[in-house]
């Protein structure tokens, strides 16, 4: 058992497979937390003495995320979820009627709804990148990338302002070469912004070069961070802080609390703080950074993917194995996300709730319609065992 694990209340009466949606919180960082509560009321919440904690909490994180994203403190933003940390800069860029968004058909619903919205209030058109139909496992990822790059091509028109791709796509679990993406669009006549949404990758896989090489880079640290929910972030390039306007603002934006004389262009800060808004919970401060500590201790990220590729590939091929099961990719998956569909009366719901009565636990997805099982360095053997053979149960019946 690992130390990770070990300090998990959630996983001591259950076999947890619901990474994807949220972390379970470790002891040791919900301590964090109600420690930095407490001494947030020792020195009085609104009081002098406060302001040089406060100040070092966020510093101290934004530096963290910062190194982990592979950019410099001054592009990186703190958020509170993934959706805010995309929406955030995304509203402020700059569009003229008739630019084009690109957005692959494997986004989450709030990014996709965010990029309606935003070609509603400026009159621009979007077009879908099939990247769903995308089904080869990591000992293809060669052919996959070739494949998202052609896909891409093909898509790009003269008018495209933005491509919009997750790093790991929540439903397949297809990871997509969003480096060499980046290096596409470069030579492309308008060099589209990337928004990137790495609310699967971080946490899991390495994501450094990835984000230091997205436009808008937006992550959270509830989910495969393992941190509480409520507090994320997003690196931000140096041409989306140059070009892109402030889009909901708050004090924290400004460079001084009194702006009434100020004239426009020097009232917000220059840097990544822009995109920050107002009052947020601080405590969550140190429990995410508690919680990446207790990451790193469990092996450097490379390494922790290799032990999540373990088990993940472990369930692949047990469910591979299966009659009435059909994998959603036709390899072992990159990452810990294992999809797949179950033939039968059942709908995926009630399959989620029959594992659940046995404290087996995964989700169902809407689109498209399946099953999904997420494994990380916590996962142990026994527990991909339990999950097989209770789904094998289920497919018999």
């Amino acid at each position: 058992m690992s130390f990770l694990r070990d300090s998990m209340p959630a996983l001591s009466n259950k076999a947890y497979f619901n990474y994807g949606g949220q972390g379970p919180l470790p002891r040791q960082s919900l301590e964090a937390i109600t420690e930095s509560w407490q001494k947030i009321q020792a020195l009085g919440p609104f009081s002098n003495s406060v302001w040089p904690y406060v100040s070092s909490e966020i510093v101290n994180t934004r530096k963290q995320l910062a190194k982990l994203c592979g950019v410099p403190s001054h592009r990186l933003a703190l958020t509170e979820n993934v959706t805010s940390g995309c929406v955030l800069p995304l509203l402020g860029l700059p569009f003229s009627k008739g630019d084009r968004l690109l957005i692959g058909d494997c986004e989450h619903p709030g990014v996709v709804a965010a990029c309606k919205e935003l070609s509603r209030r400026n009159n621009l058109e979007i077009d879908v990148l099939p990247v769903q139909q995308l089904r080869k496992g990591v000992n293809q990822q060669r052919d996959t990338d070739r494949s998202v790059l052609s896909l891409i091509s093909k898509s790009l028109t003269a008018n495209t302002r933005l491509v919009v791709l997750s790093h790991l796509l929540w439903n397949t679990g297809q990871l997509m070469p969003i480096s060499l993406i980046a290096e596409l669009l470069k030579n492309h006549p308008r060099q589209p912004f990337l928004l990137v949404d790495a609310a699967q990758s971080f946490g899991q896989i390495p994501v450094e070069s990835v984000a230091a090489s997205s436009d808008i880079f937006a992550f959270t640290g509830h989910k495969w961070a393992c941190g509480p929910e409520g507090l994320g972030g997003v690196a931000i390039s140096d041409r989306v802080l140059n070009q892109a306007n402030p889009t909901l603002i708050g004090w924290r934006s400004l460079k001084q609390e009194n702006t009434t004389n100020t004239p426009h262009a020097e009232m917000f800060h220059k840097d990544s703080r822009r995109f920050e808004i107002a009052t947020s919970c601080i405590p969550l401060l140190a429990g995410l950074r508690c919680s990446l500590q207790l990451l790193e201790q469990e092996g450097a990220a490379e390494e922790r993917h290799k032990n999540i590729q373990k088990y993940s590939h472990e369930l692949w091929r047990e469910l591979n194995a299966m009659d009435g099961i059909e994998l959603l990719l036709e390899g072992p998956p990159p990452a810990g996300l294992v999809s797949f569909f179950m033939h039968g009366d059942r709908s995926p719901a009630e399959v989620v709730n029959l594992l659940g009565k046995e404290n087996l636990w995964i989700r169902d997805l809407e689109e498209p319609l399946c099953l999904r099982a997420c494994l990380h360095i916590t996962t142990e053997h026994k527990e991909v065992e339990q999950l097989s053979e209770a789904i094998a149960k289920l497919t018999n019946n």
